[in-house]
């Protein structure tokens, strides 16, 4: 079971930190939050919009209708329990980084799993082709065809596990306040793009007649 995000009674407070910061409307708060969580939380509107009209009712923030988007403001009293409560802020704020860091591991043991799991099934299906193979006799083009599912598998695994490591380590980079600069993302994509080619490059040299 995934660790807790929130504390009892800390969701609360937090929207309240968030609503302080700028008026904001509840889509904007539901992504807000899991911006800063590095996508590991991403509360539902069930959660939010209850919570928001509590905060209403005593006073603490107030809201405002334009179009169909209802607008949430803090209120000076709203104000002024954010402020009297800074330490608890600061608490939740780095309890809120210790989740996303074990939610994160979790996800790169998932990942692991997940690729162990692959292996063995891998190796499952290469006992089936063996079996199936004793009862005709087996041809190079056989051999080759099984070797090519199997390694098919194997990228398919890397490219997963790929994008879930390096989309985990961006994200908790920047939910624990990292600058995230574009010359970071440029490099990925320029990475991205020419392995990319490498491949296709790879695939069309296979297919040069007499190959």
């Amino acid at each position: 079971m995934s660790p807790a995000v929130f504390s009892h009674g800390d969701l609360r407070l937090y929207l309240l930190s968030l609503i302080a910061e700028s008026p904001q409307h509840g889509y904007g708060i539901i992504q807000a939050l899991t911006d800063r969580t590095g996508g590991t939380y991403t509360p539902s509107a069930g959660t939010i919009y209850p919570r928001l009209a509590k905060l209403e009712e005593e006073g603490l923030v107030t809201k405002t209708v334009d179009g169909r988007t209802t607008i949430y403001t803090i209120t000076d009293a709203g104000r002024a329990e954010v402020t009297a409560r800074e330490g608890e802020l600061a608490g939740i704020e780095a309890g809120l980084t210790d989740s996303v860091r074990l939610i994160a591991n979790e996800v790169r043991q998932s990942v692991q799993e997940a690729m162990k799991s692959l292996r063995a099934d891998l190796a499952s299906a290469a006992r089936d082709d063996r079996t199936a193979s004793k009862s005709r006799p087996r041809t190079p083009a056989d051999d080759e065809r099984i070797l090519s599912r199997e390694e098919l598998h194997r990228a398919d695994a890397v490219i997963n596990a790929f994008r879930a490591r390096v989309r985990t380590d961006l994200r908790t980079h920047v939910a624990r306040g990292g600058a995230l600069p574009a010359s970071v993302v440029s490099d990925l994509e320029d990475g991205l793009d020419a392995a990319a080619k490498g491949v296709i490059a790879a695939l069309a040299a296979l297919q040069k007649p007499g190959r």
